[in-house]
């Protein structure tokens, strides 16, 4: 699915930072029209809208199986940096793609988790509460922000396979491994420099996005007001909360995936 991997060059970390600024992009506009639409809570419930079909989940959950066997069909999930969120999904029904053999083989899929934040951290802070019977609508952002999500998130293996063949850094993430030691691998690929820089960007994205148009069209830099999505035409995105969303959540996550991959790297 991704042509950045079918790429030379794909583990230069400037390639690297550019897809990842991209995803920034990304995930603040599904964000965005995911707020459109109130928490909905019922579709988190499991059976909570009463399936015919004997389906005890979620309506989410139900909803991202029936995306994902698609998708899995179509060979999305055979590029290394798409990962399902379906526990067993069908093989694809095309030929495979060659992609390069850049990670060493690995079972780490964090999923799970980035959903729980996304429940439990992301929806409640930016959709108005309340039930408006949009259920369709909202998952299908809900699946949206979700692989978005994901795949920004699992890219921390390609930046870890990166850092790990740095001449500089080899022999010592080597010897780090080795000694297990999973707190001084989290240090030494902790860049807080990059970090700030990463999170500054943020706030000024989600400012320029969530602007209000109309009211200040002579100022698009102008700090719109705190507060959720409001419409399509009248947009307004919380900053405080994607930038939290990625001081909290997403950095952190990266770099447990970043750490587990160099975990199994030697294996």
């Amino acid at each position: 699915m991704s042509l950045d991997l079918l790429q030379p060059g794909i583990l230069d970390l400037n390639s690297l930072r550019n897809v990842l600024i991209r995803l920034e992009d990304t995930i603040i506009f599904c964000i965005a029209e995911r707020a459109q639409f109130h928490t909905n809570d019922l579709i988190y419930q499991p059976d909570g809208l009463g399936f015919k079909d004997g389906f005890s989940g979620t309506f989410l959950d139900w909803f991202l199986e029936q995306i994902e066997t698609v998708h899995a069909k179509v060979r999305r999930y055979q590029s290394p940096d798409e990962y399902p969120f379906t526990k067993n999904i069908p093989a694809p029904i095309l030929d495979a793609l060659e992609y390069p053999s850049v990670l060493k083989p690995n079972n780490i899929n964090v999923n799970d988790q980035i959903k729980s934040i996304y429940i439990d951290f992301v929806v409640p802070q930016i959709c108005e509460s309340g039930d408006d019977k949009n259920y369709g609508s909202a998952a299908t952002r809900d699946i949206e922000c979700l692989q978005a999500l994901s795949r920004r998130i699992h890219y921390g293996k390609f930046v870890a396979e990166s850092k790990f063949l740095d001449p500089k850094y080899h022999d010592t993430y080597v010897k780090l491994i080795k000694d297990h030691d999973r707190d001084a691998i989290m240090a030494l690929l902790t860049n807080e420099q990059v970090e700030q820089k990463l999170l500054e960007r943020l706030r000024k994205k989600a400012m320029i996005y969530g602007q209000d148009f109309e009211a200040n069209t002579m100022n698009p830099l102008v700090q719109p007001q705190s507060g959720n999505v409001t419409d399509g035409r009248n947009v307004k995105i919380n900053c405080d909360l994607v930038v939290e969303l990625y001081r909290k959540h997403v950095i952190p996550l990266t770099k447990v995936v970043e750490v587990e991959y160099l975990m199994q790297r030697l294996d």
